[in-house]
């Protein structure tokens, strides 16, 4: 059923694409019986696959990655689509339009997605609406994680304040936190990976968590692109700023493994480049972290099947996270993952 959906969805250009998805979405949660029946077509339910880290409970380890609910519009209908979390974003304090369109791109015979999005996005606050009205539509729970950014025109040395902005106003509303200073599709804001900007909005949010009754984990998404030195130096913060987790990796600014030619590339742009060819590199990430630090790693970039969820998860990940994977393959690839899991748990050993 998908790969007919999807055979019209790649008619339209990539962002036109999208949104009709997200407005597909919303119409079939209003319509009687079908909720009922997207769930019923992709839940795995098993006690081999279901994980807790951070006090919380997944009812399994794939979920799905930040940009495609961008806003909060549709994560109840994702969970339905089988995923074990979701989150959502990249927010920040004030809407914004992101870059100039055209800024989505599809590569598919290389099973791969270049955007420049630039943190396009309604807001904190109507973030927070969509949010309530989500919980209000869906009786079940989502494990809800909230990616956080700073709008463009903040200057890097007021980052933290949007960071806490966000923070604070979503706080209420969701289980974990994901900071955002890895994309490259906002002027400047991959220099805040840079130690000691880096570890001040670290520092800012884990003592604002910690201020609170119930805290709620703080993670930190990187980028594929960082060097073995810069590596450390995210393993040195993670340690000095007694953050919760990794998130690896996000796009990458690459252009590795694309088949298109040059000229085909240079008309694309700039941006950030997700899907098959991040594979390998953000397993390679995933690997040294592991290998350094006990904190839990979110594994994200290049996973299209379920053998490469498992590469992730022998490489150290705890979790997964689909983006690209998801719009070329649909809900039959988180199936497929949560299934190779418990073939994997139940195998003798």
């Amino acid at each position: 059923m998908y790969r007919f959906f999807r055979s019209i969805l790649f008619l339209l250009p990539a962002e036109q694409a999208h949104h009709l998805t997200i407005r597909v979405l919303r119409v079939c949660a209003i319509i009687p019986g079908i909720p009922k029946f997207i769930e019923w077509c992709n839940k795995v339910s098993s006690k081999k696959i279901q994980r807790t880290f951070w006090g919380i409970h997944f009812p399994n380890p794939v979920g799905l990655a930040a940009g495609l609910d961008k806003n909060g519009e549709v994560f109840p209908e994702m969970a339905l689509m089988g995923f074990g979390f979701v989150e959502i974003g990249t927010v920040t304090p004030r809407a914004q339009d992101g870059n100039p369109t055209p800024r989505l791109f599809r590569v598919v015979q290389d099973e791969a997605i270049i955007n420049r999005m630039g943190f396009n996005n309604v807001g904190v606050e109507e973030m927070v609406e969509n949010i309530r009205a989500g919980r209000k539509r869906y009786g079940g729970q989502v494990v809800l994680g909230g990616n956080i950014g700073k709008n463009k025109d903040t200057d890097n040395d007021l980052a933290r304040e949007d960071y806490l902005a966000c923070f604070e106003a979503l706080y209420p509303y969701v289980d974990y936190f994901v900071v955002n200073v890895s994309s490259p599709n906002t002027p400047n804001l991959r220099a805040l990976q840079d130690k000691e900007p880096l570890s001040r909005i670290l520092l800012d949010i884990k003592g604002a968590a910690a201020s609170k009754p119930r805290p709620k984990p703080v993670l930190l998404k990187i980028a594929p692109d960082l060097s073995p030195t810069q590596l450390d130096d995210i393993i040195d913060i993670a340690n000095t700023t007694a953050i919760d987790g990794l998130v690896a990796t996000n796009t990458t600014i690459g252009r590795e493994g694309l088949s298109i030619s040059a000229d085909e590339i240079g008309k694309i742009g700039a941006g950030g480049l997700s899907g098959k060819p991040l594979s390998k590199r953000s397993t390679e990430v995933i690997r040294y972290l592991s290998a350094r630090t006990d904190k839990p790693i979110i594994a994200v970039g290049g996973i299209m099947s379920a053998e490469d969820a498992m590469e992730k998860f022998r490489a150290g990940a705890k979790l997964v996270q689909l983006y690209t994977g998801f719009v070329y393959e649909g809900p039959a690839l988180v199936s497929a993952i949560n299934k190779e899991l418990i073939k994997y748990h139940s195998a003798p050993a």
